[in-house]
């Protein structure tokens, strides 16, 4: 594709700065985002994930225990907004700070956000809207997966080229365990097992939870970033950024099984809570591709926002972060249709959604 190298830095040099950075950015599709040139006015050269210390505060008051919600992590603004599934509107902004990039949640609705630029993971209580801790983290941390109980959670290291499983009770590296150049998302099945995206390796990397092993790796299209695990996690549905395709994998066999053309940029991956549809956003086209999972042809396509990225689906519903946008797009999934707009924070890219105490994040989507 046009403009995309390999190996993009996921971090802007400091000494580059306005449009023509920010639009080869764009072009690439690469993790990091800068956007000081795009609407005028927006400030000098500048990381995307500036930020200070956390302070744990909400722009909007606390929100009671929860039924369906959908967080949405804006990474320019630095907030994680709530929207109740049943109103569709924000109800609160939790001030997360900081530049959030990627994010995972856990069964008790605990939400984990990584800051690659700051070196940090900060988990948000998605039943009170507080932020809970900031963990350190010495290396550039990007795809996050968390263990459904919430005592660890898993990264991936842009720049070392690993995963590592982090205490999140105290922060610790517990283990490390190798994989492909540019880890960008990983997703957790319930077997434990890791699936991780190694885009500039153009494979999936399997690991092995509990023993922090590489127990596979799987050829794909070119520059893989989402990720989705079917409901019955039979299947793994990757978004290759550069082939403009879907790859889809047999979870069992460890095998790809086939690979669906989509459109131009694809960045998130989602499935009908029935897994009977794939759905895939579409970056330079502001599209959502609706796959049929059953004879993997297109069933549908859906204009959205500009520059759409993570997608989930609560209900009937899914939500699609539109980054250039700074909205979000709500989709009926009956008749595949755009049937409203929500407003957030500037930058919103990943989302999480929080049933009760059931957890799920974009690329299993976010």
């Amino acid at each position: 594709m046009e403009g995309d190298g390999q190996g993009a830095s996921l971090f802007p040099l400091s000494t580059c700065a306005g449009r023509g950075l920010d639009a080869s950015r764009r072009k690439s599709g690469t993790p990091r985002r800068n956007r000081s040139g795009d609407k005028g006015g927006r400030g000098s050269v500048r990381s995307v994930w500036l930020g200070l210390i956390l302070t744990g505060l909400l722009h909007a008051s606390s929100a009671p225990a929860f039924a369906a919600s959908v967080f949405v992590a804006s990474q320019e603004a630095g907030q994680l907004a709530r929207i109740e599934t049943d109103a569709n509107a924000v109800t609160a902004t939790i001030d997360v700070q900081a530049g959030p990039a990627a994010a995972a949640t856990d069964a008790q609705g605990r939400i984990y956000l990584s800051h690659p630029d700051h070196h940090a993971i900060t988990i948000v209580d998605g039943g009170t809207n507080r932020v809970l801790k900031r963990l350190p983290y010495a290396g550039q941390p990007f795809g996050i997966a968390a263990d459904p109980d919430g005592r660890v959670v898993y990264v991936g290291d842009w720049k070392a080229g690993h995963v590592a499983r982090l205490s999140t009770e105290t922060g610790a590296i517990e283990a490390t365990v190798a994989v492909g150049k540019d880890p960008a998302n990983l997703v957790i099945d319930r077997g434990g097992r890791l699936w991780v995206a190694d885009r500039e390796s153009h494979q999936i990397s399997v690991v092995d939870g509990a023993r922090m092993e590489r127990i596979a790796t799987i050829p794909v299209g070119e520059a893989p970033f989402a990720l989705g695990l079917s409901p019955s996690q039979d299947r793994l549905y990757v978004a290759n950024v550069r082939s403009n395709d879907l790859s889809v994998i047999d979870t069992a066999k460890l095998k790809l099984l086939s690979t669906v053309p989509v459109g131009a940029m694809p960045y998130g991956v989602a499935t009908s809570a029935d897994g009977s549809r794939i759905l895939v956003t579409n970056q330079h086209a502001s599209t959502v591709s609706v796959i049929d999972a059953a004879s993997l042809t297109l069933a549908g396509t859906v204009k959205v926002g500009r520059y759409p990225e993570g997608v989930v689906v609560s209900g009937g519903n899914a939500y699609v972060a539109n980054w250039f946008s700074e909205d979000v797009s709500v989709i009926d999934l009956a008749s595949l249709t755009e049937r409203a707009r929500i407003h957030v924070g500037e930058g919103p890219r990943y989302l999480a959604v929080a049933t009760g105490n059931r957890s799920r994040h974009s690329e299993a989507v976010p």
